[in-house]
């Protein structure tokens, strides 16, 4: 049961796609409660408050049975009303404004509607507010492809037969399966076999058709342009302030497509370099494995039934990768890396596997992040993805060349860190102190898994902690800011509490063995004069002592014990 405890807290959070406020000052009809059930179960589920004012406002809802609300009959209107038959949660709690009805309303497994036909569903309108629209045919077509209870690439396409597959498409087909390894057993058939073999085409009439997968994949254009009308691939190349410098509009079967993203990446995508022992380490703007999985998802995931197209846009700093269709149900930024794979068009997805697109597991998600990691930069961001899209920006920019030669330097060793471990390390490259409750969250994991890969962190060496088991506090340790090429930042990632000058000045020497002026005047934030005068009053307090010679050539060490 709702709590008033949680019921308070949904209503601070204001209304959304789950959630929706209604007034009931001028008693609301039944028909709009079942219209408003109706369209949360189409969407992904809820709560309907009755009571309560579209700015959050508790104004009470009326009794629907005489002088009372009975629950039971509500959520029995609500089943007898609804098509299919829909069973809710009902409570009605107390507030000192007035009581409130509130319906928690589960995500329908099909398309649903009320007993009278109508069907609706949830979104975000124009004014980036929720509402109410209808639910039509095309976006149930939509809805079932989402739940997995209709493979939109496995339709047949009866309006063209096998010849409308291009010959050419085949080889490079075959062509592709050579150069990413994929199933060697296909490469000796003729062309009817593989495309059986792959599931793109069925038998009508002892005549062969191709299915959506086998026309995405092999179709000749002008047909596939025709056929369909939804398939498009857009790459634009975009400056600091927006402008459009590049729109170009790929049209042209999958294969084909993918090879001059391709093509089209390379050419763009500069690199650094970096001196790892006698290894020169290539660091990229952008990694190229995480770039193909971004737009292999973007392409088998997008709704085909839907108008629209997938959209790579290259900014300066930034890749920015969108397709049609949402996420499917169960899946949200806040568990893509730990839900299992959910293809929303399996019979293209099975093709993609088997031809070496994409690896047999289906974890492309988890390529996208390392591609990040590996070179230091934030990690992947989904949060523009709604019901309408999927979006992922991928930043680019300066990297941190020391950050990759760490990681590669940990591979060479044998000893590979795992993408949970790579999270850890890349937040705290940036935000130099963590507790499990963050890393938890941001492994979406937990907060028991993520103490768990902290503690595996400290036992390698590559972090050290301090305070009790629950307030325990996490940062790199002094080898690996030195590493990257931050000394002074563990001094100060180490300060949990204020501490002098003097203090972190010991610490910095404790763990970096010496210091100089200059490092004391950036650690402490004093000009060179305030540092050089710190430092000869530490070294009269017998606290350190000079080695070499003023000006430059001066630094600082402990005192020796005599």
């Amino acid at each position: 049961m709702l709590t008033m405890e949680k019921l308070l807290e949904i209503i601070h959070s204001g209304e959304s796609l789950g959630v929706e406020f209604k007034s009931d000052r001028g008693k609301l009809s039944d028909s709009i409660i079942y219209e408003e059930i109706v369209a949360l179960a189409n969407t992904n589920g809820g709560f309907l408050l009755i009571g309560v004012e579209d700015d959050g406002t508790i104004t009470g809802a009326k009794p629907r049975h005489g002088k009372t609300t009975d629950s039971m009959k509500i959520r029995s209107a609500i089943f007898n009303n609804t098509v299919p038959n829909l069973d809710t949660s009902v409570s009605v709690l107390k507030h000192p404004q007035g009581q409130v009805l509130t319906i928690q309303v589960s995500p329908c497994s099909e398309p649903c509607a009320t007993a009278s036909g109508k069907s609706l569903r949830r979104n975000i309108g124009p004014d980036g507010k929720p509402q109410t629209v209808p639910f039509y045919p095309r976006d149930q077509r939509s809805r079932r492809i989402d739940l997995g209870l209709m493979d939109f690439s496995a339709q047949v396409m009866d309006e063209v037969t096998f010849n409308a597959l291009d010959p050419l498409e085949f080889e490079r087909l075959r062509q592709s399966i050579i150069r990413l390894r994929g199933d060697q057993s296909l490469l000796d058939l003729s062309n009817e076999e593989l495309a059986k073999a792959l599931r793109l085409v069925e038998s009508r009439n002892r005549k062969l058709h191709p299915n959506l997968a086998g026309l995405l994949l092999l179709g000749k254009a002008d047909v596939l342009e025709k056929v369909l009308p939804t398939h498009n691939i857009y790459f634009q190349v975009l400056d600091s302030q927006g402008n459009v410098k590049v729109n170009d509009a790929l049209s042209r079967p999958l294969i084909s497509a993918l090879e001059e993203l391709g093509t089209r990446f390379a050419a763009r995508n500069e690199e650094q370099e970096i001196q790892v022992g006698l290894v020169r380490l290539p660091v990229p703007d952008f990694a190229p494995e995480g770039f193909r999985e971004a737009v292999n998802n973007a392409i088998l995931h997008r709704d085909y039934s839907r108008l629209g197209a997938v959209y790579i846009q290259w900014y300066p700093d930034h890749l920015f990768i969108a397709n049609p269709g949402g996420f499917p149900p169960g899946i949200s930024v806040d568990n893509i890396l730990v839900h299992e794979p959910v293809p929303r068009n399996p019979r293209l997805a099975e093709a993609f596997k088997r031809v070496g697109f994409v690896e047999q597991t289906g974890r492309g998600v988890d390529k996208i992040y390392m591609g990040q990691l590996h070179y230091g930069r934030p990690i992947p961001d989904y949060s523009r993805s709604n019901s309408e899209g999927v979006r992922v920006l991928l930043r680019g920019g300066e990297a941190s060349l020391q950050f990759a030669a760490f990681v590669y330097e940990q591979n060479k060793l044998q000893k590979p860190l795992s993408l949970d471990e790579l999270l850890a390390l890349n937040h705290l490259f940036f935000e130099r102190r963590v507790d499990s409750e963050i890393i938890g969250k941001l492994i979406q994991k937990g907060t028991t898994e993520g103490h768990a890969v902290l503690e595996r962190l400290v036992e390698r060496g590559l972090l050290q902690s301090k305070g009790e088991k629950r307030g325990r506090v996490y940062h790199l340790a002094a080898p690996i800011y030195a590493k990257l090429g931050l000394p002074r930042e563990y001094v100060r990632s180490w300060g949990f509490e204020p501490i002098q000058q003097e203090q972190m000045i010991l610490q910095y020497i404790d763990a970096h063995s010496k210091i100089t002026r200059a490092d004391v005047s950036e650690l402490c934030h004093l000009d060179r004069n305030q540092a050089y005068r710190l430092l000869r009053k530490m070294c009269a307090k017998g606290l350190i002592e000079m080695k070499g010679k003023l000006p430059k050539g001066a630094y600082y060490i402990l005192k020796q014990k005599k």
